[in-house]
Parts: C-alpha cells; structure tokens; sequence
C-alpha cells in the first residue's frame, strides 16, 4: 500500500478531528474542559466510551492472541459485566453525590491528604503507562505502514501522532472528546465489521458459513476448567470483574465521561448499555482473529510469530488495498478514541488534584492546563520511545500487567474506605501502596514453587488490593471515619 496513499488518509481523518473540535470548543472554559459542563447525553457518552475502553490494544492484540488463546478472552468480557454492574450500583452513586470533578478528592474526605495524594498519583502512574502502551501499538503500525519506506525515525512519528492528539483536545477537553470518540467509535465498528466480511467473502462463506466455520475451528473454545490453566474460567472471570472496576470505576478517565452526563440515572444508563454492547464488540474482535488464521491456513501464508504483528501483516501484505484502507483507518480510531480522552485525563486529575485549581482565577486555570496538557503530551511520547526498546512480549499482556501493579492500591483503598468503619494512620498510606505491589510481583514471580504450579496472570490485580487492603488494615483504627458530604 502507497505511503502516500496512507499519509493521505490520515490527513483526511484528523481534519475532520480538528472540524468536531473547533465546533465543540467555542466558548468553552474549565468546567467545560473538565465535566463539558455535566450536560452530555448519556447514549452518545455510552457509545463513545466503547471506543475509548478498547483501543488499538483491541483491534490487534486481541485477534493475534486467538492462536494461543482461542476465545478465552470471552471469560474476561462476561467477568466486566459483573465489574460494571458494581460501578453502576456503588461507585457512581457515590461520586454523584459527593459532586466530583476528580474522583481521588474521595479519598481526602475518607482518609485525608495523603491517601488522597496517593491515589491521583497512582492514577497518573498508571494511565500514564496505559495509554503510552496502548499509543505505542498504533505508532508502530504506522511506522511499518508509512515512516519506514520513508526513512522518517520512530521517535519521530510518535511526536507527530502526539503532537495531532494534542491539537484537537488542548481546547475543548471533555466536551470535545465526547464528541470525537462517538466518530471514532462509529469509525472502529465500522472497520471491524467490513474487515470480517471482506475477509469471509474472499474465503466464499456467507454469514452461515462464517459461523460454522469458526465453530469448527480449534480457535472457538471459550471456557477452561484446569485450575493451574492461566485461561482457567474463575481465574478469568473474576480478573475481569475486577478489571473493570479498577480501570474503568476507579479511573479518572472513564468516569469523567460519566460524571459529564446530566444525573446519576443518566450516567447508570449509560453505563449499564455500554457493558452490554462491549460484549458483542469483543465477540467481533475474537471472531476477526479467527477468520485471520482461518484465511492464513487456507492461503499457505505464514504468518509472524507475534500475535500482535498477524493483522497488520495481513492487512498490508495479503489483503486487498480497501481492506488495508480499512485496517489503517479502524487502528487510528480505536487508538486515538482511547489516548484523547487519557490525555485529557490526566490533565484534569493534575490540575485539580495537585495545582488547587479551584482556588485560582479562570485566566490562570487555563494558562497552567494548557501548560499541564503539554507536559503529559511530552511524557507520552518518553514513555512510548522507551517501551519500544524494553518491550518483549504482547501488548495486551503489557497492558493488563501494568494495570494489575498500578491499579492494585486503588483498589485496596476504595474497598477499605467503602467496606470498613476504620480510620487509617493517613501518613502511613503511601508506604502501604508502594510495598504492595512490590510484594505482589516477588508472590506472582515465584508462585510456581511456592504454590504447587500455580501461575498468576491477570489476577495479581486481585492480589495486589488484598494486599493493600491488609495493609490499610494494619495501619488503623476503630476510629470513627470520616464522615462523608451528604
């Protein structure tokens, strides 16, 4: 596929970007950056935040890794609904009432300073680290794509990716993005869909043929009952449960779009329909990897030994120039769906729970979140560079390790500060945070000697909150807590 051609597509793509972006951001300020002034329609942030919860991750990684993993990814996705329903139920009721713009300021009414402290920081830590990894897939593509045959550096083209994000989301914030991702979600589905039909016509199935086909192959197993399996079903369920509490209830980024709609029945809505329709986007994706291998097989190719390089090697090697077109297009959406919004994030968690934006002018809040905006957009791109020569294994894998040793304190101490009566020692809380996850990984590392052959893969999460939750525990009292704004 020509360089040009593609270059020429993204071009296209963000102009459009930058059309939504000029349309939303006129007269806007910091409530408007920050909640789109809490009047965001609960079915459009529904749909935009698929695209954001998913990623470039999911639109390679999740194909690639049906070969070693058939469908087993499906036991994580049905394990969300239950994470969900817990968001819907507990945590967004919460922030609702206590009126947040950053979800950690509950650790501060619950704990105090440096619980709070502690929390944002682990939150920037780890989306941070996220949204590089998720970022640094879609760059490589691009890179293989585009810069290469061009002689441009990779350092290079992530700047550029950067600099684009930065361009349509340092204005308009939230109330842009709500509106971006719902056409860079409708933009994926679109890619996923016509992939798979392109792809099963070419092989001359039709739509029942399609799911005979996929039936029958050694890819469609989705459940596992080995214990020591690390596809095992309880295993899988719970990681994702949790999974999603942690990265969607506990995040900034994904409850910044819930907290912009208009009420809390709004914001339940969207996140009960969004569970639902993610299930059915995760089948495509799974059953996408299996029409890649399928159609791999039946052509005599041999495919890469990554699972993360089949679709882009397939797609700009095998397939057809529109289904190349379509490829590039799907990873572009997805991917900037899900780095738009962090960025936007992570400014807002930074300017609100460390700079006490609230206290300053509106000329002032502006000028440091332009400046905020800026710095992250710069570590974004160091994070990147750097995963790319430390990087030695799969994206989604990298994703969800990363997820499991970041996310895990906030999970202890959300659990804690909303299941216990106790009142912790405050400025013992974030030696608690950092020894938990260092335990956790000498646990995980060594769990087949100690544990009789048990191997820990998304679930050092889990570990990682019951150790912080033990550590909380060990640090306090049956002091009366804080009580809570009504």
């Amino acid at each position: 596929m020509s360089p040009t051609l593609i270059i020429g597509l993204i071009i296209a793509y963000f102009c459009i970007l930058i059309l939504i972006s000029y349309l939303t951001s006129k007269n806007t300020d910091s409530e408007t950056f920050f909640l789109a002034n809490r009047k965001s329609p609960w079915y459009v942030v529904a749909f935009g935040m698929i695209g954001t919860s998913l990623s470039g991750v999911t639109f390679v990684s999740i194909p690639g890794m049906v070969e070693k993993a058939q469908f087993s990814y499906l036991q994580v996705v049905l394990g969300y609904l239950l994470g969900y329903f817990v968001i819907a139920t507990v945590l967004m009721p919460l922030y609702y009432r206590l009126n947040l713009v950053s979800i950690y300021t509950y650790l501060e009414q619950r704990f105090g300073y440096w619980s709070y402290k502690t929390g944002a920081a682990f939150f920037l830590l780890s989306r941070t680290l996220g949204a590089s990894i998720r970022l640094f897939l879609v760059a490589g593509v691009l890179q293989l794509a585009v810069f290469d045959d061009l002689g441009v550096p990779f350092a290079v083209s992530v700047i550029i990716t950067i600099t684009l994000i930065w361009v349509y989301t340092f204005r308009g914030g939230m109330k842009t993005i709500i509106w971006t991702d719902t056409f860079q979600t409708a933009a994926m589905l679109v890619a996923v869909i016509v992939s798979i039909w392109l792809i099963s016509d070419e092989l001359n199935m039709g739509f029942q043929g399609l799911v005979q086909s996929v039936k029958k192959s050694q890819y469609s197993q989705v459940f596992f009952w080995d214990v020591k399996d690390s596809r095992y079903f309880l295993k899988q369920f719970l990681s994702g449960a949790f999974i999603a509490i942690v990265m969607t209830g506990l995040d900034q980024d994904m409850m910044q779009k819930n907290l912009s709609c208009k009420n809390i029945w709004e914001a339940q809505k969207n996140m009960l329909s969004f569970s639902i329709i993610l299930v059915f986007v995760n089948t495509f994706f799974l059953t996408l990897g299996a029409l890649l291998y399928i159609y791999a097989e039946s052509k005599g190719i041999s495919l890469p030994a990554k699972g993360d390089d089949v679709y882009p090697y397939l797609a700009l090697n095998h397939f057809s120039p529109f289904l190349g077109i379509v490829f590039i297009l799907g990873i572009i959406a997805i991917t900037y769906a899900s780095a738009d919004s962090a960025l936007t994030a992570l400014t807002t968690s930074f300017c609100v729970d460390f700079l006490n934006f609230k206290d300053r002018s509106e000329q002032e809040r502006v000028r440091m979140r332009y400046i905020v905006h800026f710095a992250f957009s710069v570590i974004m791109v160091l994070v990147i560079v750097a995963f790319d020569v430390l990087n030695n294994q799969n994206v989604i894998t990298a994703v969800f390790t990363v997820a499991g040793y970041t996310y895990g304190p906030l999970l202890g101490l959300y659990t804690f500060g909303l299941y216990t009566k106790r009142a912790v020692q405050d400025r013992f809380v974030p030696a608690v945070c950092i020894v938990s996850p260092i335990l956790t990984y000498i646990i995980s590392a060594n769990s087949v000697e100690w544990f009789w052959g048990y191997e820990f893969g998304f679930e050092v999460l889990i570990l990682n909150g019951f150790l912080t939750f033990t550590g909380l525990m060990a640090v306090s009292n049956k002091g009366k807590k804080l009580e809570l704004a009504q």
